[in-house]
């Protein structure tokens, strides 16, 4: 840029009595820098802010026109700010589509094609060449993302073109050292069948993609887009032959004039602390020969090799600058009517007038035509470049130009050679792999293997995926049928173990307390329990024990049937005598003589339990003959079917529960009504206790038991059955029990005798009392 200023201010007639200078600002290539730099060229002598009321533009810059920035991520951001005071921006390098919208960057301009030009250019190499699948790598940011995105775009409307995978490297990719998110982009490569990878990203990201190409022997085509494809840094990379081919473009490429020499004459034999400085942290040329050094550097001296310096000047982007400058010159010729080595126009302008006339600009340098378009692109063309790795170092070639037009121009014999080896490299067709299906697509080529689906498998060569049956699971690499794990409560469980236990000392108790009963049939606290009605109600309780055992191991017809059913009946015959017991005790101690004839009716005990029971009967009956639970399988997971019972029919299973519950709060009314009777045994107040235990339990078992999926569901309908035998057994028998053994002092006629006559002495003092 430097060369460019002096050479137009020092060349007579271009801008006469006209002097061009410059600022430069070094932004790091960082958005916050190029902020700072921008506000800073901005910045002038009169106050920037002014009050809202008053009617002016802002204050009109010092600095006329900007070239820059290098990325297109820091341009869009600088572009917003230029804007504000109608500052011509014209970068050398930001090809991103997006800086072609003049509503949001109305000063934006460039000296390199836009990449819309670019991506449609790659797209038509690859149709060009034949090839049939592509893969693409692109960036999150403002380059990499939209030329990925565009150029997937383009090839996705083709007709016979895939593309069979799209990476996106994150932002700070070449920053953040990701070896993970390397080893699956590596991966992803190698295990793909793509012809060509486009890889649309800045060269930093590349380095370290084709570090890993070279490492794992890639050996793939690359389509390398103009943020590298002319990179020195990628091409002398040892052994970058065995990442494979190179095919890349570049916007045209040309040598800016004289500038070489001007290099080479500007610093031979001079002191120049930058190139010093330059050299001891990069000694480029320091394998140069004495005679190649330059003329007055001796052998002691650390010196560069003037030729070798100018051979390292970057070409393409050094043009572009070049071509920014004279875009500028021209503007401002244009814009003070100079012509002749006269300019005509001598008053201050405004940079919104410069900027008008270098959007009309329309001239050629150096066999470069350049004008701008309504977008503010030029129509430069790019250069299709190739890779000769044969050679070395690495040389790049130039084989074919394409336009903006659409025209493509590479040798035929080029593209007959590239198609040639298409034809005999790839195969449309796909294999896949077991555990895959082949999903055919519109385009022949775009076919994909896809993964079966859960409870599916495939043994693989395109066989379509089926369905595993009922009984089995598909493996994990959907390639075979597995059978599924039959799962119920097992005898071994701890928590079986358990109930398993207390089922068998219930049944122990249960047998201990009818012999006790059985010895002590004659005595008073046997027959203040109904007398033959305790054995019924124990034989009852005996066996809800033993069902407790139907719900443990895996299901079968006759254990389901047994189960729920039998249970109903049998603690319905279990309250049933209770509640005759009920009866007897309220008829012992009631003296309303017309009260007192109803329930003499009613007291007749066997009557009682087996209407009583009789109903529960006419209901599981029924149930066992209509609709009896059953043995089912039930799926849970992928991988277990449980077996359980079914209970053939809710409604059944719902009137048994709501009969015992019925029958269990009839009892509770009554024992709770009779806790006031002289009855020495309490029989009464145990038997509210043990049918109010009964209905919590039951009350808490229908919520969990709805909600409850799994083998543990047969265990809490145990658990429940359990609790509510043990509420009847520990509450209402073992007192008597108790009493039978240790305290057999009241265990008489007399005993009971004096008990009811204190207690109705102590009524009557109580009814002269009050």
């Amino acid at each position: 840029m430097i060369y460019a200023i002096t050479e137009i201010n020092q060349r007579a007639g271009v801008l006469p009595n006209f002097t061009i200078g410059y600022d430069i600002y070094d932004t790091c290539g960082d958005v916050s820098f190029a902020i700072r730099a921008t506000l800073q060229m901005l910045k002038n002598r009169d106050k920037c802010l002014v009050p809202p009321t008053f009617q002016s533009a802002l204050p009109e810059p010092q600095t006329k026109a900007v070239i820059g920035e290098r990325y297109s991520e820091v341009s869009i951001a600088v572009a917003r700010v230029f804007a504000l005071s109608s500052v011509a921006q014209i970068s050398y390098s930001s090809t991103s589509e997006q800086l072609s919208s003049k509503l949001k960057f109305p000063t934006f301009l460039r000296t390199v094609p836009s990449d819309l030009y670019q991506t449609k250019a790659i797209a038509e190499l690859v149709k060009q060449f034949n090839w049939k699948t592509v893969g693409i790598i692109g960036s999150d940011d403002e380059y990499g993302k939209y030329g990925s995105d565009s150029i997937a775009d383009i090839i996705s409307k083709s007709k016979d073109i895939c593309i069979e995978f799209t990476e996106i490297l994150p932002d700070n990719f070449s920053t953040n050292n990701s070896k993970t998110r390397l080893a699956l982009l590596v991966r992803k490569i190698n295990a793909s069948s793509a012809e060509a990878v486009i890889v649309f990203t800045k060269e930093a990201n590349v380095v370290i993609i084709m570090e890993a190409a070279i490492k794992h022997n890639l050996n793939r085509t690359w389509i390398a887009s103009d943020a590298w494809s002319t990179s020195e840094n990628i091409t002398a990379m040892p052994r970058i032959e065995m990442a494979g081919e190179v095919f890349g473009f570049i916007s045209k490429r040309n040598e800016v004039p004289g500038f070489k020499d001007y290099v080479i004459s500007m610093f031979n034999g001079t002191n120049n602390t930058i190139l010093e400085h330059h050299l001891t942290q990069y000694p480029l040329c320091s394998n140069q020969s004495e005679k190649n050094r330059g003329s007055n550097c001796s052998l002691t001296e650390q010196c560069l090799d003037l030729s070798c310096l100018a051979s390292y000047v970057d070409q393409d982007e050094s043009y572009y600058i070049y071509l920014a400058v004279q875009v500028i010159v021209e503007g401002l010729r244009s814009l003070l009517k100079c012509h002749k080595h006269v300019c005509e126009r001598s008053t201050p302008f405004t940079a919104l007038e410069l900027l008008m006339e270098i959007k009309k600009v329309n001239f050629t340098v150096n066999t470069t035509h350049i004008f701008f378009d309504a977008n503010g692109d030029p129509n430069i063309g790019y250069d299709i470049l190739r890779w000769v790795m044969a050679e070395s170092p690495t040389r790049i070639q130039t084989i074919g130009h394409y336009w903006p037009d659409g025209k493509f121009e590479v040798p035929d014999d080029l593209v007959r050679s590239m198609r040639n080896v298409t034809v005999t490299a790839y195969n449309c067709s796909k294999t896949c792999k077991p555990g895959q299906e082949l999903k055919k697509q519109s385009k022949p080529c775009c076919n994909i293997c896809v993964p079966c689906a859960e409870g599916e498998f495939s043994p693989g060569d395109g066989v379509e995926c089926k369905p595993c049956s009922s009984w089995n699971y598909s493996s994990p690499e959907r390639d075979i049928c597995l059978e599924k794990m039959v799962d119920f409560l097992n005898w071994s469980d701890p928590f079986n173990i358990f109930l398993s236990v207390l089922g068998v000392f219930g049944i122990i108790v249960s047998i201990v307390f009818a012999i006790l009963f059985a010895i002590h049939r004659r005595t008073p606290v046997v027959k203040a329990v109904g007398g033959y009605l305790c054995f019924l109600e124990l034989l009852s309780l005996l066996l809800c024990f033993c069902l407790t055992f139907s719900f443990v191991g895996e299901p079968t017809e006759a254990s389901c049937k047994v189960g729920l059913p039998l249970f109903g009946i049998a603690f319905s015959l279990c309250i049933s005598c209770i509640l005759a017991n009920l009866l007897q005790i309220f008829v012992g101690f009631n003296f309303d003589l017309k009260l007192g004839s109803l329930m003499k009716k009613l007291n007749q005990p066997l009557v009682v339990v087996t209407i009583v029971s009789g109903i529960q009967l006419a209901l599981c009956v029924p149930w066992l003959y209509l609709h009896p639970p059953f043995p089912e399988y039930k799926d849970i997971s992928s991988e277990i079917v449980l077996r359980q019972c079914n209970k053939g029919t809710p409604g059944f299973f719902i009137a048994m529960l709501g009969y015992n519950a019925f029958l269990a709060l009839i009892c509770f009314l009554f024992a709770f009504k009779g806790q006031k009777l002289p009855d020495l045994y309490k029989n009464a107040s145990l038997i509210t206790i043990s049918m109010l235990l009964f209905l919590i339990v039951w009350i808490f078992f229908i919520p969990i038991y709805i909600s409850l999926v799994g083998k543990y569901k047969s265990a809490i309908e145990s658990s429940a059955i359990l609790i509510s035998s043990y509420s009847i057994l520990g509450c209402h028998l073992a007192p008597k029990c108790y009493i039978m053994v240790f305290r057999k002092e009241i265990n008489n006629e007399n005993a009971i005798t004096l008990y009811i006559r204190k207690h109705y002495e102590q009524s009557d003092i109580t009814v002269v009392k009050s």
